[in-house]
Parts: C-alpha cells; structure tokens; sequence
C-alpha cells in the first residue's frame, strides 16, 4: 500500500531558498520508530534558547499540495500541531516558504511516503485528528484501487486516532465520496457524527469552519461543481 504517485516538478528559486533557510527546522527526516511528538514540535522561544515544548493536540495531515490551506489552518489553530505528509517536492517547498512568510511554528513536514510514516513512526492512539483533503480521485473504474481512502489505511488511521479524535477528509469527486463514505462507515472504530447532527445531509458534513475556500474549490463550485466533506470520531 501506497499513498501517493510520485509526480516530477519544477522548484522555484523562492521555494529553494524556503529549504536552505527553513529545512532543518521544519522537515522532520523518516525513521523506523516512533516519535516524540512533543520534542518534534519544540521551537526556541528566546535568544537564550529557552523551548517552548507543550503537549498540544496533534493533526496529521496526509497529501497537502501547495500547502495553501494547510497554512491557512495552521495560522488558524495556533495551539494545534500539525504533522504533514506530502511527497511532491514544489509542494514542500511552498509550504515552507509559506512557514516563513507566516511566521508559523505549529507545523512539520515528513517529506515521505504517509504509510510508512503511520505505520513505523505514530503510536498507536497519539493523533487527535487526521485530515486528507482533495485526494487524488482516480476517475477511470479500472484505477479506482489506486485511489488512497481504503479499509486497510483507514484501519490504520483509525487505530492511531485518540478517542474522540476525528477523521476528515473532503474530495470534489462524488463517486469518490461515495466511496470514501461506504469505507469508513465499515470500520468500526469511526462514527459518523454527521448521522445524528445533520441528518438531511445523508452522511455528509458541513464543511468545518477551519477548512478555507481555496482558489481551486471556489472556481470549481463557481462551475456548478459539488463538494463533500466527511468526519468520523473515533469511538
């Protein structure tokens, strides 16, 4: 199982400079065993050196782009860490540069495929949510395997989720909704929250507050085009 096709892309000087200047600090390098949560997200809060290293609540987040809404949130939830995965390199390097213009501090990236990252390097019940939005949907039938939200990778978010926590994930394709609502309704550590809240939206949830209308989804829903967001707490 993998959670990405790894695509080829051009670096800009801005986005080179953002990994020169802001690498060490903000890529978190893979290993084969968990990390500590905590130090990760550690930061110097003076001159003398002095670290701020407080147990916040911990999002992943899995395939951010061009880590335009994934700045956007961060920059919204300050006291939220955010661990996020993406292979796509001018995809990273847009977030960081983003980190820098922003002054963010609650955000890291593992540069990596999620899978692995999930498998060798979250504890079980250490994440409080999990966020994957616009995977890729593999329109074609005969591609449609390839597509990321299936029951062995929810099976394993779902066991890395703390009680309570919450998984979200959004996509602007309604077959792909409709897949992704069939699977993680299957896995019985999620509960669809949205069942009891909002009946009328047939297992769908309101877009939550702290997910932004990007340039793409806004265009796209100017098109007539619909989009469905999912939250399940794990139980």
């Amino acid at each position: 199982m993998r959670s990405f096709v790894r695509r080829a892309g051009r670096i800009t000087s801005g986005q080179t400079k953002a990994f020169e200047a802001l690498g060490t600090q903000f890529l978190l390098p893979s290993q084969e065993r968990t990390i500590d949560l905590i130090a990760a997200f550690a930061y110097p809060e003076s001159a003398e050196g002095q670290f701020d290293a407080k147990r916040r609540p911990v999002v992943l987040e899995i395939g951010f782009g061009m880590g335009e809404a994934t700045a956007h949130i961060a920059a919204g939830l300050p006291d939220v860490n955010f661990l996020c995965c993406e292979v796509h390199e001018p995809g990273v390097g847009a977030l960081l540069k983003r980190i820098g213009e922003q002054n963010l501090r609650n955000i890291r990236i593992c540069a990596h495929d999620a899978v692995e990252v999930i498998d060798h390097m979250l504890p079980l019940q250490s994440l409080d949510g999990v966020h994957i939005f616009f995977p890729d949907p593999w329109h074609k039938a005969r591609h449609n395997k390839r597509r990321l939200i299936q029951p062995p990778l929810v099976a394993k978010l779902a066991a890395r989720l703390k009680p309570g926590g919450y998984l979200h994930c959004a996509t602007d394709w309604q077959p792909y909704a409709e897949q992704m609502l069939e699977v993680l309704a299957a896995e019985p550590l999620l509960n669809n929250r949205a069942l009891q809240s909002h009946p009328e939206l047939q297992g769908y949830a309101p877009k939550p507050h702290y997910r932004p209308l990007t340039k793409f989804e806004n265009r796209g829903l100017k098109l007539g085009h619909g989009v469905w967001d999912l939250v399940f707490e794990r139980v």
